[in-house]
């Protein structure tokens, strides 16, 4: 069973029936979406699109290269995950469980290749007929600054990493380190360190969860150097090697969590540290 609640200005009540599933959709005061696909329930977030500087900006410390060059980007609407992609969604949508930590099933969904990110999405599109897909990275950041309603904080809804993350210090002091261009931390121990139930830390400014920390974030877009320059909807390069992972997770500090930190991995790479999150376009196929 699917069920989706549709927010919009318009009041209706609207069903239908996809491949033997039954939808249903009804107004809102708000934009938000929320679904449910086999009994599991979630939520999109509307983001208004605007304009915003992309980037190494000057609340950010301890920026890295790859941060640079601060750039303007213009972003059409679009909708973003609440969370990130949970254990209980995977397991309603692939029937398959996977993932290294276990124990509840609103943890995040992790040790998750990019190529099966891509995989899952598609087969949420089958199931729904709605037109899901992976953040870009300019959208990834923009929902992560909070969007039209970003109050400029390093991290995502805080200058104060403890009150919106699950990093590294959390569980381990010794892990609160500021990196220079090339550390990229310090390990910590499957067994004291792990994931955490998403939604637990305070929501960024467009109520949007875990944007920095728990697990680190796939997105669309190749990993490639920033360039000068204004840019309208990006979607990276079509071509590349590494895939592009955003947010900071349980393994590293909190100079991970910052909402302009940046890295790449091979699309074929599967790490305890690493989920993703789900978007939408503003108009999507129902």
């Amino acid at each position: 069973m699917f069920t989706q609640k549709c927010s919009c200005f318009f009041k209706s009540l609207l069903a239908l029936l996809f491949f033997g599933t039954c939808v249903t959709a009804h107004a809102e005061k708000d934009k938000n979406v929320h679904f449910e696909v086999n009994g599991v329930g979630f939520d999109m977030i509307f983001v208004d699109g605007g304009t915003f500087t992309m980037g190494a900006t000057l609340e950010q410390s301890f920026p890295l290269d790859n941060e640079r060059p601060a750039h303007e980007v213009k972003l059409s609407d679009y909708y973003i995950g609440e969370t990130e992609v949970t254990q209980e969604l995977w397991n309603a949508v692939t029937g398959q469980p996977f993932s290294c930590f276990s124990g509840d099933p609103r943890l995040p969904v992790e040790s998750i290749t990019w190529e099966e990110a891509f995989a899952f999405v598609k087969m949420l599109r089958q199931m729904t007929a709605v037109e899901f897909c992976l953040p870009t990275e300019a959208q990834w950041e923009y929902a992560a600054r909070g969007g039209k309603a970003s109050q400029g904080f390093q991290y995502a809804g805080s200058d104060v990493a403890e009150e919106v993350a699950w990093y590294g210090a959390n569980q381990r002091p010794e892990m609160n380190v500021c990196p220079d261009s090339i550390a990229l931390g310090v390990y910590v121990n499957h067994a004291i360190a792990h994931t955490f139930p998403v939604a637990q830390k305070k929501p960024n400014e467009l109520g949007i969860y875990d944007m920095s920390g728990n697990v680190a974030e796939w997105t669309a877009d190749y990993y490639v150097p920033y360039t000068e320059g204004r840019k309208k909807n990006p979607k990276g390069p079509l071509f590349g090697k590494e895939r592009v992972f955003r947010g900071g997770c349980w393994y590293f500090g909190e100079w991970a969590c910052r909402v302009a930190q940046r890295q790449g991995a091979l699309p074929s790479g599967r790490y305890s540290n690493l989920g993703f999150r789900l978007a939408m376009p503003k108009y999507y196929k129902m």
